[in-house]
């Protein structure tokens, strides 16, 4: 098994889930995109760790989603009432904006704009993508 199919398999079982033969070879033919923006905020403790809730190369913390990182930051300052910022009293502490993928991987706006180019999602390559760049 080539370690695409390998760590597919085991995500899927990490979540106890089965996975067939038919759906990994459907899983791995399928080309990734970029479905929506996200801010992963590395420090912001979960009460309860469920599996496959995560993207499955985020090991700690919370990810959030939303059409634009505006509303990922809109979000979060709802729920938690902090902001998105590093330093401070009222601050989410360490974030990271970027994208999810199809693939439930969290990429960073570098690789993001590799994968929205590949996948036909921008016309040009961009070394740093922003929500805005695909729609």
């Amino acid at each position: 098994m080539d370690n695409k199919k390998e760590e597919i398999v085991k995500y899927h079982l990490s979540i106890g889930q089965e996975i067939s033969e038919v759906e990994l070879n459907e899983i791995v033919g399928k080309k990734e995109y970029i479905l929506c923006a996200a801010i992963w905020y590395k420090e912001i403790p979960l009460k309860k760790v469920v599996n496959g809730v995560l993207p499955k190369n985020c090991d700690k913390g919370l990810v959030v989603l939303g059409h634009r990182h505006g509303q990922c930051m809109w979000t979060m300052s709802s729920l938690t009432g902090l902001r998105t910022c590093e330093i401070g009293e009222d601050c989410s502490g360490e974030h990271e904006q970027g994208f999810l993928t199809n693939t439930n991987r969290f990429v960073d706006r570098e690789e993001g704009g590799q994968i929205a180019f590949n996948a036909g999602q921008t016309k040009d390559l961009r070394t740093t993508l922003y929500s805005e760049d695909l729609y």
